[in-house]
């Protein structure tokens, strides 16, 4: 492991531990609340809208919970707008955590940890934007360490964001109605809520399945790539 690496590992490290004390010390999950939302962002026009993207990008980057800062999106700007801001400040914090570990940390991670980068650019390689996808719409992983972990691979920037941002919508429709206040009937969105999450998963596992078939064509009984005929 070459010093440039090395430097760069412990620069990420160390910027880790002072994101981790800025948010606590700003008391960053108790600045996203519904009295931050009346107090600094409703009414407040476009740079009410700006202030909910910065900071909902800065607090998923940090692993804050997306699905309440969809919830607080329904509540400051509706079901409709309230899920589209939300999404947004989802995938920026995406986008952030991505490059932040690319550019900083991506040498030391994969000399550290070279088998499970191997994993995760295996999966994700020749399908970033459909297995994006799948780890998005299926209840398993963590955002933030994914998009960490996506940053030290190999995996191409714009397809992950596409596959992030289309997989996020499901819970984020969910959680931002539930913000909004529309007049529905409990049963009516806890159905909605359930319906959802279950499309949501059968389109995780046959997109799943497909990659599974679709690699299962290319390697042999061994896993090793069949010699073209």
């Amino acid at each position: 492991m070459t010093w440039r690496v090395l430097l760069k590992g412990l620069v990420m490290l160390a910027s880790l531990a002072l994101l981790g004390f800025i948010a606590s010390h700003f008391q960053l999950n108790e600045m996203l609340s519904q009295h931050w939302i009346d107090s600094e962002v409703r009414g407040k026009g476009w740079m009410g809208d700006l202030l909910f993207l910065a900071v909902g990008a800065l607090a998923t980057g940090l692993s804050f919970p997306r699905q309440v800062v969809a919830f607080l999106g329904g509540y400051a700007f509706g079901f409709v707008s309230g899920t589209a801001l939300a999404t947004v400040a989802t995938v920026l914090g995406c986008v952030f955590g991505f490059f932040y570990a690319r550019w900083l940390g991506r040498g030391f991670v994969q000399k550290r940890f070279p088998g499970r980068i191997r994993k995760l650019d295996a999966f994700l390689h020749h399908h970033p934007f459909s297995m994006t996808l799948v780890i998005r719409l299926l209840p398993v992983g963590h955002n933030a360490s994914t998009n960490l972990l996506a940053g030290v691979s190999g995996v191409r920037a714009l397809p992950f964001f596409a596959g992030s941002g289309v997989g996020y919508l499901p819970q984020n429709l969910v959680f931002a109605l539930a913000g909004s206040g529309v007049n529905l009937d409990p049963t009516v969105r806890l159905t909605l809520a359930v319906v959802l999450f279950i499309i949501s998963s059968l389109l995780g596992i046959w997109l799943y399945r497909r990659h599974r078939k679709s690699l299962a064509g290319v390697n042999d009984e061994n896993g090793q790539p069949r010699d073209p005929p």
